[in-house]
């Protein structure tokens, strides 16, 4: 299963900064493709991209709605085919809105493991009352606030609380059911751009899950700061509505959820994809493994451990390895 992540937020904000330097910073060991939805006739983004990594898509006129979402999802596809890649970064132009890119790519079938919206933290209240900049903060389920060397903790916390209050109020809801796409999401602080890999971390394919059943060593990892994971297993006696009940009732401070499990009512195993709220499931061919899910955020062991007792299919074995 191929991961992906779309980056938004409004125009100047440092998107290609943030990207270039995560790209360089963190992804020297993965295929990365880098898909720049441009506005206008002149890529500059899309040129500054390929001095960090060859295979940049350029989709031009900024907006995907509508006509371009054909064009677009056809250049997936095309560099799919062609590149083959383990992750998927799409910028969005600053002048649109992130949701429907993230609705292409789960069309496609493509794992959307972030929705990260980049917020000048400097010039935030230039231009916070612009429509599309609350849509796209409402679209988003990662907030990045960059520049912050430029601004003190009294501004910071300024910031964050209207950052809260634009969510609450542009939070994009099912038009079914009224509940909001993303549940909750999760603030990190940048400067100059540069974000540390714990952004990322839980972007495993089906092979590294897959090693996690197999080596007890894994049963616990701090990956950084208050941001860790935790295995559980589960019984092998299960049906699909057990585990999809487990994943409805994820505390807010578990951003992700990665495994595979067996169950009686599906024939094959089935690869568990959880992100913040979002869950997506494939199947597997001839995995024999134990059933397992990965939990990754905050206050993980506590969370955890409260979910084993509210589910006695969940098990976590009594011995741990934490790694810093």
């Amino acid at each position: 299963m191929i991961s992906s992540f779309v980056i938004t937020g409004f125009l100047g904000v440092g998107k290609t900064t943030m990207l270039t330097n995560s790209v360089k910073e963190n992804f020297g060991d993965k295929k990365i493709a880098i898909i720049v939805n441009e506005f206008g006739d002149v890529g500059v983004d899309s040129k500054i991209l390929k001095n960090v990594h060859s295979e940049v898509l350029e989709i031009s006129e900024g907006c995907i709605c509508c006509q371009l979402a054909e064009e677009f999802e056809a250049g997936v596809t095309e560099i799919i085919q062609k590149y083959d890649p383990e992750i998927i970064f799409v910028e969005t132009s600053g002048a649109s809105e992130p949701f429907p890119i993230f609705l292409s790519l789960q069309n496609m079938g493509i794992s959307v493991d972030g929705v990260i919206c980049v917020i000048d933290s400097k010039n935030f209240s230039s231009y916070k009352e612009n429509s599309t900049a609350k849509y796209q903060l409402g679209g988003s389920n990662i907030i990045v606030l960059n520049k912050m060397d430029l601004v003190n903790e009294t501004e910071i916390k300024e910031l964050e609380a209207e950052i809260a209050e634009i969510k609450a109020e542009y939070n994009i809801r099912n038009t079914m059911t009224n509940e909001p796409i993303f549940k909750n999401y999760v603030t990190h602080r940048a400067e100059q751009g540069l974000v540390g890999k714990e952004l990322f971390e839980g972007v495993y394919k089906v092979e590294e899950v897959v090693e996690f059943a197999q080596d007890s060593t894994h049963l616990d990892h701090t990956l950084k700061d208050s941001i860790t994971q935790k295995v559980a297993y589960l019984k092998e006696d299960i049906n699909f509505a057990d585990v999809d009940e487990i994943l409805e009732n994820v505390p807010e401070s578990i951003y992700r959820v990665k495994g595979v499990v067996k169950v009686k009512d599906v024939p094959n195993a089935i690869f568990v994809n959880y992100s913040f709220g979002d869950a997506s499931f494939e199947e597997l061919l001839d995995y024999e493994d134990k059933s397992l899910l990965i939990f990754i955020g905050e206050n993980v062991d506590k969370e955890v451990t409260a979910l084993t007792k509210k589910y006695d299919i969940l098990n976590v074995p009594k011995f741990s390895i934490s790694r810093g």
